[in-house]
């Protein structure tokens, strides 16, 4: 175990375990009692809330441009001036920014969708449920802030700074109601692989850890909802495989020289990892012995470059599977099913800094950058059987870094029938970002029909002045920025102003 002056000497490793692992010291591993963590007071005495009498100061709600009767913190932004898609005025056919959601508390570092309901969370610990673009509830972990979150039906699983996967569960009577109902790794698998010398492996110089938990932050985390498995990975160079329906630790993957920023599952089984090393690797998972243990195998190097690989996301509809770096590029893939192989495409080009999320759905995928701005792409077929993308529009607005993104396809809220219109298929893009905001898009497939407006022109107020929109087509063309508002963009943070936010991120 770790060096430490002042310990027992010949003390137990059970002992070690205990007194100097700060993670089974925490709250989470003691039993959370009937009522859970809620949203009232004596449930979550710690979540700022305007639901909280007890919180001290002023809510953060009196600064959320939802409160009527407030002034928005951001009255500032550009952003905060334009006209919204959601105004009845505004075309319905057009791309472009609905919603804002604004909390003073932190910056946003991941978010998770299922139909109208978003799952956000930031480092203030508090994970924040909106519905319709309004807040319905929240609730708060007690220690490390949330990196990620993804949703397995009434379950919601969080990934936190200090290591731990965190399991939430939705109130059956009240969907607004969540309460903590696991920790993973659990207790009492800690407690047994601590008294077994063979389970512990050395992660730095004097420091030995039981192989079953993350001895760094949980930077990601992949759902294979077919087979049941949830993957994390972490800073601390693995990725570590979880059985759902008994929460137990199958499997510790080696699998990077350097911290895991992306996973990603896909195509029957298959992993996809992005390091800080600058190798995208697609792994084979595969069965190995009793007790449903899996082995997983390396079966190709996607990328192996200078430039950290930042994020990871897979397209099964159209077979592609893409990877965003720190140099501002993507990457993407075609997958040969026969050959079960992936063919490099090509790269797509539209970000001056690095990548820092990608989603997929459709055939869209949206990228999100450190240069505050997301870029929407469309897959198209070219002849002699190629395929080639499209730039579709630049979205611009976000006063930070953007950290990560969701994709949801738009239906009717009442029928749940997908919404026709002239550009067919419409795309709801949920984006949060470390100016402490998210940002709700409405996003086409293609572009709309003759007579409609394909990319909708907005008004900019900086300075008094009104400039060019923020948001415009692809390079070149009539979107393309002129005049004051290309010098405004010019003025942007240099990588040496945002490496604080992005590099601790």
């Amino acid at each position: 175990m770790r060096d430490r002056k002042g310990s027992p000497v010949g003390g137990s490793k059970l002992f070690d375990l205990f007194q100097t692992d700060s993670m089974i010291q925490s709250e989470d591993d003691l039993p959370t009692g009937s009522g859970g963590i809620g949203l009232s007071a004596t449930a979550s005495p710690g979540y700022y809330s305007d639901r909280n009498p007890t919180s001290t100061g002023p809510s953060p709600y009196s600064l959320s441009p939802w409160n009527p009767v407030a002034v928005s913190p951001f009255a500032k932004s550009p952003w905060a001036y334009l006209p919204l898609l959601s105004d009845e005025a505004a075309d319905p056919s057009a791309t472009g920014l609905v919603g804002s959601f604004v909390r003073e508390e932190g910056h946003v570092y991941s978010l998770a969708s299922a139909g109208d309901i978003l799952y956000t969370g930031s480092d203030s610990r508090n994970i924040r449920v909106w519905k319709g673009r309004r807040e319905l509830s929240g609730f708060k972990s007690s220690s490390g802030l949330v990196k990620a979150i993804v949703i397995a039906g009434d379950r919601i699983f969080t990934g936190h700074q200090d290591g731990k996967i965190r399991i939430w569960k939705t109130s059956s009577k009240n969907p607004a109601v969540h309460r903590r109902v696991g920790t993973l790794p659990r207790l009492k698998d800690l407690l047994k692989s601590s008294i077994d010398p063979s389970s512990y492996v050395q992660v730095r110089r004097h420091r030995n850890v039981v192989w079953l938990r993350h001895f760094d932050a949980v930077s990601c985390l992949s759902l294979d909802e077919e087979a049941g498995i949830l993957y994390s990975g972490s800073w601390d160079k693995t990725v570590k495989v979880w059985r759902i329906s008994d929460s137990k630790c199958l499997e510790s993957i080696k699998a990077h020289d350097d911290a895991v920023n992306a996973v990603a599952t896909g195509f029957g089984g298959l992993l996809f990892t992005g390091s800080a090393d600058g190798t995208a690797k697609v792994w084979r998972r595969e069965a190995a012995g009793k007790g449903g243990a899996t082995r997983h195998v390396l079966v190709q190097m996607l990328l192996r470059q200078e430039s950290a690989v930042t994020s990871v996301a897979v397209s099964e509809a159209t077979g592609l599977v893409y990877c965003g770096s720190s140099d501002g590029e993507v990457n993407y893939w075609r997958w040969q099913g026969w050959w079960r192989q992936l063919e490099h495409g090509g790269k797509l080009r539209g970000h001056r800094m690095a990548v820092l999320c990608l989603a997929a759905a459709g055939r869209l995928v949206v990228s999100g950058s450190a240069d505050k701005t997301l870029c929407v792409w469309r897959r198209e077929a070219t002849g002699g059987g190629g395929w080639d993308h499209k730039k579709l529009a630049v979205l611009a607005g976000h006063q930070g870094p953007i950290k990560c993104l969701a994709v949801e396809e738009e239906d009717d809220s009442q029928s749940g029938a997908v919404i026709a219109a002239p550009g067919g298929p419409r795309y709801m893009v949920y984006s949060g970002s470390l100016d402490k905001s998210v940002k709700v898009w409405r996003v086409l497939e293609r572009e709309a029909t003759a007579g409609a407006t394909p990319v909708r022109r907005l008004a900019e107020a900086r300075d008094g002045k009104l400039g060019r929109s923020p948001l415009r087509a692809g390079d070149g063309g009539a979107g393309a920025p002129t005049g004051e508002a290309a010098t405004t963009r010019a003025r942007e943070h240099t990588c040496e102003d945002l490496a604080c936010l992005i590099c601790t991120s």
